[in-house]
């Protein structure tokens, strides 16, 4: 017989730099409790069933499999999200792209948004909850992922957001926002992390974008003036080295008020600019 402190204790995970939160996570979900249960009551005994579910999961991450693959699910802003292998795994300095749109909005104007390449939704339906007078269109490319997108908007029960089939801007040609956002591929294809961490089991599609990882980004901010409204503003995650690169586009193409936020780490994480009003 088992307790849940005994596993907590004796489970290992050497290779992971969040090992102690990773174990916890996986017991949890072993259990079907959240965290706090692990802490609340460390001597409560674990089912055999419980238990060899924890080690499957377990072996899994010990290959270096991520914890959000291995559950199924990733939180993400103030919203839960599933979260398959076709996807990106949401990451905190994502939501700095949400917290950005929501300040440079108005909340109580019911403006149009579009998030290109939305992968499992995290984008467009954090804003969509956090704004329901907002209509937020959500698009991809990969079938899949409009699929898991879809599920994830169905069962947050959110309305004004709209996800659809897209090679970025295919499928909303004569269309207008008031402010575009994406956190689009930007690693460059012969980067040495594409071979690291979690990275290897994450889609390279999502990931990479050409010698320098600035084709996508190119291409989006090119095209993104004939899909914004006069003061329409474009939002756009990137790498840690590249926000003089994105700037540099921005302002090639007639970008105003450009400007660049560092995520926690304090590396350049997001560029964004206004077309003239």
């Amino acid at each position: 017989m088992t307790i849940i402190a005994s596993l907590l204790r004796n489970a290992e995970l050497p290779d992971s730099p969040t090992a102690r939160l990773d174990v916890e996570l996986l017991l949890a979900a072993a259990l079907g409790k959240p965290r706090s249960f692990l802490h609340t009551w460390p001597e409560r005994i674990v089912s055999t069933e419980a238990a060899q579910a924890f080690d499957g999961f377990l072996k899994r991450r010990r290959t270096g499999e991520p914890v959000a693959y291995i559950l199924g699910q990733q939180g993400f802003w103030n919203i839960d999200l599933e979260v398959a292998t076709h996807t990106l795994i949401p990451r905190p300095e994502t939501e700095m792209l949400v917290e950005t749109a929501l300040e440079l909005l108005p909340s109580a104007i019911p403006h149009r948004l579009l998030d290109l390449g939305t992968g499992t939704g995290a984008i467009a339906l954090s804003l969509a909850k956090d704004r329901p007078q907002w209509t937020v269109t959500a698009v991809d490319r990969v079938d899949e992922a409009v699929e898991l997108a879809e599920r994830n908007r169905q069962r947050l029960h959110l309305d004004n957001a709209h996800v659809m089939r897209s090679h970025w801007f295919s499928a909303v040609e004569g269309q207008r926002f008031d402010l575009i956002l994406s956190n689009p591929p930007y690693i460059a294809s012969n980067d040495p992390h594409l071979v690291e961490g979690d990275v290897r089991f994450e889609p390279s599609s999502a990931l990479v974008s050409g010698t320098d990882g600035l084709d996508d980004l190119r291409l989006i901010v090119s095209q993104a003036p004939a899909h914004l409204e006069a003061g329409g503003w474009l939002l756009l995650e990137h790498g840690y080295d590249q926000g003089a690169a994105v700037r540099e586009l921005l302002n090639r193409h007639g970008f105003e008020q450009i400007q660049t936020r560092r995520d926690l780490g304090d590396h350049e994480r997001i560029t964004f600019g206004r077309v003239p009003c």
